[in-house]
């Protein structure tokens, strides 16, 4: 099982980023899996951002990033997405994707989730 998360650049404050991961390895299962999205800036601790459940029918942000984020998948493509708008400086960070099957609704706890993508940078200038 592995995920790889794509998408991450450098954008102007306000300006949008679509961020990707691609999920192998997980034959017929994906939808069983929820998909969250995590991120990391320097010298802080890992914060959950946002989660989706395998159907696609429940989701869940940071308050942080409420009205601004929208996180979606596409089961038939093994693919995730965060579509980042109005992003700010504070935003900067590299963000990760993460995988859950054990639980219906995971919370965004990076310790409720088994695997893990390798990270992409998001910078954000002001």
């Amino acid at each position: 099982v592995q995920l790889q998360a794509s998408g991450g650049g450098l954008v102007q404050a306000g300006g949008s980023l679509r961020l990707a991961c691609s999920a192998s390895g997980f034959n017929s299962d994906y939808d069983f899996y929820s998909i969250a999205w995590f991120r990391q800036a320097p010298g802080k601790e890992r914060e959950g951002v946002s989660r989706i459940t395998g159907s696609g029918g429940n989701s869940v942000y940071a308050d942080s990033v409420k009205g601004r984020f929208t996180i979606s998948r596409d089961n038939a493509k093994n693919m995730a997405y965060l579509q980042m708008n109005n992003l700010k400086p504070e935003d900067t960070a590299v963000y990760y994707c993460a995988a859950d099957r054990k639980r219906l609704r995971p919370r965004l706890r990076d310790s409720e989730y088994d695997y893990w993508g390798q990270g992409t940078q998001v910078t954000v200038s002001s």
